[in-house]
């Protein structure tokens, strides 16, 4: 393994905050398996994109959102009487929690 692999320290660190356990058996294959990521990693850094124009998100799509424009409330209270149970103008629902 090379200078940059993750040593046995740093795997028990990544699992402590991943919260799992290890056993040696596992250990060393997550060793070897995040060496050859890393492997990768260092080929894809020895490519040249300098000719690569940058992308962000891989499209041209936008979203379409309406403008968020202030406004006066005027229906506060509308519909209340609909409701089966209100109290000065607010709606009356069942206790969720029990006291």
């Amino acid at each position: 393994m090379s200078s940059s692999s993750i040593d046995k320290a740093a795997l028990a660190h990544l699992a402590k905050l991943a919260r799992i356990e290890l056993d040696a058996a596992e250990e060393e294959r997550l060793l070897a398996d995040l060496g050859n990521i890393l492997e990768h990693f260092k080929v894809l850094a020895e490519l040249d994109t300098s000719d690569v124009l940058p992308m962000a998100g891989g499209t041209d799509l936008m979203n379409v959102l309406r403008n968020d424009d202030a406004r006066e409330n005027t229906d506060r209270g509308d519909g209340v009487e609909a409701f089966p149970k209100s109290q000065d103008g607010y709606l009356k629902v069942p206790s969720v929690f029990d006291r």
